[in-house]
């Protein structure tokens, strides 16, 4: 049973962080009315060069920049501290209910919002193994937090908890079972907040109940992930085990063949932590082209690039096909959504995915995808069997409602 904990009535506000290698991104908002009362990034961690960037809400206040020399996460969190001391926000406010924090992996242990304890962080830690890059700076975060305000509920809001709810037929590779138990080997999924809220907020589009809606979640930032959600539970995904799997991404190749690896191992020589670099940093848009930014690659493209056209291209025929699969999976699609930096502002990548799939019911009208607007919205012709929608995605939002929802239990 996850232990929940009751907070002051007064207390309103959930802190979120995003703790990285080497940043600590951060929002702290009001669930009363769902308002951000600011927003912050501290990066290069660790470096001379390290970077503050703090942005109070109310008011429309301009952003304030530290610079110079951030040791540690511990110090990241003071100095954001005392920038939302300085609005007014401090930490030691009494209206402040809980802090969240966006934990990567959470294996199928934690298939909800989990208040942390001793156990849980422990639980997190023997999930490194699958999640190198990430879980260590979670846990990082969230001890830096225990320490600024011990009193204060934690609540790990995990990456991997909406992809829970896939079938064990969809969640499996097909390797020996012994060893892929005694190793975690399995789909988990990422990105599943994003997933979670988009999913939801596309019912609402619709007006209908989250529960009577087949939804295909597209969402395309630097990396990129596809899901098959049916009534609100996720039924598919495209990452597996680590977040490499699946889509094309800015430096990720996405879906290989295995043997890829044996070859460069064999034949080239290379280390497995070489293919690691290549496969996760090298790969990708980046390695087709050069480049991981869409709206640089779509300006070559106009001017007649042809290898930024072949990154164009193999980016939206994966696409494609991660749409056609999964309307197999669903049986019944009622609507394709696209989110995230590139799924939210490239209107070429979303008319090219869509174009040629007509016999799936779907469409896309030119003047509604030129629009640009931060609020969901319909892209298909109002005549089309499925929708096609763009709905900005809010992670910080969800992991912020989740953590409230959870304390106030």
């Amino acid at each position: 049973m996850t232990p929940t904990h009751t907070t002051d009535g007064r207390a309103s506000r959930v802190l979120v962080l995003n703790s990285g290698s080497s940043s600590v991104k951060y929002q702290l908002l009001d669930m009363r009315d769902r308002s951000r009362l600011a927003t912050g990034l501290v990066e290069r961690i660790g470096e001379e060069t390290s970077r503050l960037v703090h942005t109070p809400s109310a008011g429309g206040g301009a952003p304030r920049e530290r610079t110079g020399r951030i040791a540690d996460h511990a110090q990241a969190l003071k100095a954001a501290a005392e920038e939302l001391a300085a609005d007014g926000l401090g930490l030691d406010s009494p209206e402040l209910a809980a802090i969240g924090h966006r934990v990567v992996h959470g294996g199928l242990r934690f298939s909800e919002p989990t208040v942390v304890t001793d156990e849980v962080l422990q639980e997190i830690e023997r999930l490194v193994p699958v999640a190198p890059l990430h879980n260590p700076a979670n846990i990082t975060g969230i001890r830096t937090a225990q320490a600024l305000r011990p009193d204060l509920p934690q609540v790990a809001v995990f990456d991997t908890a909406f992809h829970t709810t896939m079938p064990e037929h969809a969640a499996r590779y097909a390797i020996d079972v012994e060893t892929a138990d005694a190793h975690r080997i399995r789909r988990y999924g990422f990105h599943g907040t994003s997933h979670a809220y988009v999913s939801r907020r596309t019912a609402e589009l619709l007006g209908r109940p989250v529960a009577d809606v087949n939804v295909i979640v597209l969402h395309l930032g630097n990396g990129a992930s596809a899901s098959a959600v049916a009534g609100g539970r996720c039924v598919e995904t495209s990452m597996g085990l680590t977040p490499l799997e699946g889509l094309v991404m800015g430096t990720r190749s996405g879906d290989v063949d295995p043997a890829v690896t044996f070859h460069l191992k064999r034949v080239a020589g290379m280390s497995v932590d070489e293919i690691d670099d290549l496969l996760n940093k090298r790969s990708g848009l980046v390695g087709l082209c050069g480049d991981n930014d869409m709206r640089e690659i779509r300006r070559r493209v106009e001017e007649g690039d042809e290898r930024a056209a072949l990154a164009f291209d193999v980016y939206v025929h994966r696409l494609k096909k991660y749409i056609g699969a999964y309307s197999a999976v669903l049986g019944r699609v009622d609507a394709v959504v696209f989110t995230a930096g590139v799924g939210e502002n490239s209107a070429p990548v979303r008319e090219a995915a869509i174009a040629g799939l007509e016999g799936f019911g779907l469409a896309v009208d030119p003047d509604r995808n030129a629009v640009r607007s931060g609020e969901p919205r319909l892209i298909s012709p109002d005549d089309a069997r499925v929708a096609v929608a763009v709905v900005p995605t809010d992670e910080e939002l969800e992991i912020a409602g989740q953590t409230f929802a959870l304390v106030h239990n």
